[in-house]
């Protein structure tokens, strides 16, 4: 499997290459870059493996994960793929064009030899998805090293919470932790040290604001 991550964008967004070895397929996870210079570093990665972008999966819909949709897919022909949670963020943005498939929990994403199994994991917005692949979890602005995704009330914020203590915290120690922003991390590290998910001093939502 080869994996490949670009920090792009005005917020540092973690933009990740997936490919198979064997059959050549990608996926390219949040396309947060807004200018052509971005992409095209992007598709000299694409270009030098020889690997074909078969989609683009955005893991929710906010500005600094999908501003290079529109770009990308022209210069690919991908059909785009969202939570259809999400999906009306980016009909309504210019830098996107309307989703070509909507995810829901459980899919499984086929790229060569490479599946990708969604989990939805909302909170930080209502379709937000993280994506299991081999040892590794693509947890977009779910999940992060030593904190997590922002929540605007204190539903919501449950909302995070459950969704990482369900569906993330429960993976093998070892899984790698690949974000949407910041370093890397482990599941087992994560449990360990985020703050958050430390059931002898939990944090309220009331206690961030």
């Amino acid at each position: 499997m080869i994996v490949k991550m670009f920090t792009v964008g005005a917020l540092w967004t973690n933009c990740y290459l997936v490919g198979c070895e064997e059959k050549r397929e990608a996926v390219v996870i949040d396309p947060g870059f807004d200018n052509v210079k971005d992409a095209e570093k992007i598709m000299k990665v694409i270009d030098k493996e020889k690997l074909h972008v078969k989609y683009i999966v955005n893991t929710h819909g906010h500005s600094d994960h999908i501003s290079g949709n529109r770009i990308l897919k022209e210069m690919t022909g991908a059909p785009i793929l969202i939570h259809e949670y999400d999906a009306p963020m980016l009909t309504s943005s210019a830098t996107s064009p309307s989703p070509d498939r909507m995810l829901h929990e459980g899919d499984i994403i086929n790229v060569g030899n490479v599946t990708l199994q969604v989990l939805h994991t909302p909170g930080h917005t209502k379709g937000g998805i993280s994506l299991l692949c081999g040892y590794i979890v693509f947890t977009g602005d779910t999940l992060f090293a030593g904190g997590i995704g922002t929540t605007d009330s204190a539903s919501a914020y449950k909302e995070v919470m459950d969704s990482i203590k369900c569906k993330l915290a429960i993976l093998p120690d070892h899984f790698e932790v690949y974000p949407g922003h910041g370093p890397t991390s482990t599941i087992g590290e994560e449990k360990r040290s985020n703050p958050f998910l430390q059931e002898d001093s939990p944090i309220s939502f009331d206690e961030l604001f």
